[in-house]
């Protein structure tokens, strides 16, 4: 697996912030985010449950062009890997 770096958060510190990424193998987005606080947690699980091996996260407004970049990477590698 190999990993395509787009950027992460500019207004946190370079350790602890928002990350956005493209697996370039299976064109996944790979999302590093602030863990949600439990009122947000249960809004979510009106709409269904949160299994263990998943996680709600929040990524900030301010980082939507960085994740439309990956989005547009993603789309393309996923059309290449059809």
């Amino acid at each position: 697996m190999s990993l395509m770096f787009f950027g992460k958060d500019p207004d946190t510190d370079e350790d602890h912030c928002p990350t956005v990424w493209v697996d370039d193998k299976t064109a996944d987005l790979v999302l590093q985010g602030w863990k949600t606080d439990e009122a947000t947690e249960e809004k979510c699980l009106i709409f269904g449950p949160i299994p263990d091996t998943e996680a709600v996260i929040r990524i900030p407004a301010r980082m939507v062009p960085q994740i439309r970049k990956a989005c547009d990477a993603a789309e393309r590698s996923a059309a290449e890997l059809r």
